[in-house]
Order: C-alpha cells, then sequence, then structure tokens
C-alpha cells in the first residue's frame, strides 16, 4: 500500500487530466496502481463517450473497480444530477436529499444510480470507508465537452411556444475542482455540483443564437416534432426528451459549505462548451427571409406527405 496513494480512473480523459493537474502540486498525494492506492476516484460517469467507443455499461466498468479495491479507504464517483430525474414536481432547486428518480428510458441514469448504491455498498462493507458521490450538473468545456452534453444543450429551452425548464452548466474545470476537494477533504455523501443560479430557458435560446424560428400551428408542430423524436432526427435522442421537458436544477449549498466556489457562470461555461452556429453570423433580415421561406417549405412538405399517405391508403383499399 502507498500511503496516500491515488488513483485516478480515465486518466487521460477530459475530466481525469485536470484531476491530475490538480493534484501534482500536492506533495501528500502521490500516484499509485488502483490496488495500492488508498483514495480511488472514478470519473467514468463524466464521459459517457469513451465507454460507448469500448461498448462498455458503467455498471460493469464500476464492478471491475471496485473489485479490484484492496487498499482503498475512500472513494471519489463522479456521477451526474440526471440521477435524481426530470419531473414536473421536482423541487427548485433540488438537494442531495432528493429521492433518485431518474428517467427509465434513460440507461446512462438508471446505471449512475445503480453505480451509486455499489458504492454505498462498498462503503458499507467495510470499516473506515467513506465515498464522496459528485451530481453535477451538464458539464461542458471548450476541449472537453461529450456528446451527451452537447445533445442536452442543443435540446434544452428549444421548444416553439412552449415555456421550457430554466438549465445549468458546469464548466470542467469547476467539477475538476469539487473532485479533488473530495479527495483531499475525504468528503463522505452526496454533493450536487453546480454553478450558482439557472439560465432562463429564454437565455438559453438566445445563446445559442436567434436562429430562424419556424413558427407552425400547434398541431402541425406536434405532428412534425413528433416524426423527428420518432425517426432521431431532433437535437437529442429520445431517451433524453424528459431532461429538456421538466425540471432537474440542484443546489449547490451542501458542496459550498465545505469550500467549494465555481469560478465559472452558466453562462460561459455554455459558450465556451459549444461551437458557434452559422445562424450567428447572418443579418437580422436574412434571418426572417429564411424563417419565412423555411415555414412555407415545411407546409408544402407537410401537405405533399399527407397527400402521399392518402393515395397510399387508397390504393392499398383498392387492393383487397
Amino acid at each position: 500500500m502507498v500511503a496516500n496513494g491515488v488513483w485516478v480512473g480515465d486518466a487521460d480523459g477530459a475530466l481525469g487530466t485536470r484531476v491530475l493537474e490538480l493534484l501534482a502540486g500536492d506533495t501528500d498525494l502521490r500516484p499509485a496502481s488502483i490496488e495500492e492506492a488508498s483514495v480511488v476516484v472514478w470519473t467514468a460517469g463524466a464521459d459517457p463517450d469513451a465507454r460507448a467507443r469500448r461498448r462498455e455499461s458503467l455498471t460493469a466498468g464500476a464492478a471491475v473497480m471496485f473489485g479490484r479495491l484492496t487498499a482503498a479507504s475512500h472513494v471519489v464517483i463522479v456521477s451526474s444530477a440526471m440521477v435524481y430525474g426530470a419531473w414536473e414536481n421536482n423541487p427548485v432547486p433540488l438537494t442531495e436529499d432528493a429521492v433518485l428518480r431518474p428517467d427509465t428510458e434513460f440507461r446512462y441514469a438508471t446505471q449512475l444510480a445503480a453505480v451509486e448504491q455499489m458504492a454505498d455498498d462498498w462503503r458499507l462493507a467495510g470499516d473506515g470507508r467513506t465515498v464522496t458521490v459528485l451530481r453535477p450538473a451538464v458539464t461542458m468545456a471548450a476541449a472537453g465537452t461529450s456528446g451527451l452534453a452537447r445533445a442536452l444543450a442543443a435540446g434544452l429551452g428549444q421548444r416553439f411556444a412552449i415555456d421550457d425548464p430554466p438549465a445549468q452548466f458546469l464548466h470542467l474545470d469547476d467539477l475538476a475542482s469539487a473532485v479533488v476537494l473530495g479527495v483531499r477533504r475525504r468528503l463522505d455523501g452526496a454533493y450536487n455540483v453546480a454553478p450558482d443560479g439557472s439560465v432562463p430557458a429564454a437565455s438559453v435560446r438566445a445563446l445559442a443564437g436567434a436562429r430562424p424560428r419556424v413558427r407552425l400551428p400547434d398541431r402541425v408542430a406536434e405532428v412534425s416534432n413528433s416524426l423527428r423524436w420518432r425517426f432521431q432526427r431532433g437535437p437529442i435522442p429520445p431517451g433524453l426528451r424528459s431532461y429538456t421537458r421538466a425540471p432537474w436544477l440542484v443546489a449547490n449549498d451542501r458542496l459550498r459549505a465545505v469550500g467549494w466556489r465555481p469560478t465559472v457562470t452558466n453562462e460561459q461555461a455554455y459558450v465556451e462548451g459549444t461551437e458557434a452556429r452559422w445562424w450567428t453570423m447572418i443579418t437580422p433580415k436574412r434571418r426572417q427571409e429564411l424563417s419565412l421561406g423555411a415555414t412555407g417549405a415545411v407546409l408544402v412538405g407537410i401537405a405533399a406527405g399527407a397527400m402521399w399517405v392518402t393515395r397510399w391508403a387508397r390504393r392499398r383499399r383498392a387492393r383487397r
């Protein structure tokens, strides 16, 4: 066993590299193998892309990790605020005492909830063990935004004529500082990680750029959106729909109480973590022209599609 040895999972990932950089100047903490480390950091929850590329489940990876711990007395788990689920009756903001209710259609969130349970089981299985569970909001950075975070950023606050819930965007550097605090202080329990406050849906749309808006009749818009989701042509996968339609904002009071401070605002994290879009480069007049043109094209397309479906149905009945 290496006294005060630390092992960081996915050390070459966007979060892992940041954590190691912050720990590099700490003379009391030294890198160690996972079997020898007294403190272990599991960062897989922050980078679902890496697991997807390797076709590994979060629960399977966590089970392997816990199975290799022979000297550890403290574990830091990077989970997600998505484990609370997005529900209309969620308190705003959610505290760490809230019941975990992840959307069962979204495997990433349900697996993270399972990993949290595995961590608690490990803690209770031995004397003197502690676990820090971090539940960050949507995490972004210039060179560290996951595909999941990009999908959420694309879907949040983007529906037409509907009051979408506010959103939170956390900078990856601030998540890394929360991880390091959990390592150094050996915090025991769950901690939400989010900037102060949130961003209203209208502000999210403004940050995304005033793209051309196609204003459709309510019924047409409902059919169009349903088709986009059905064929996965919308901004985010179907499993994430609830997380763009209902609130899941979290409070950061508990983490602040132990010394953590966010250094980047919601708005700054969003701007840094998203790429500039083509419609932000055009004039307001051209945007209006594109919006009017797109509206006409969509209506014509829907009308043509309806005619095709009607003719197809008639031909099918005629064959019977």
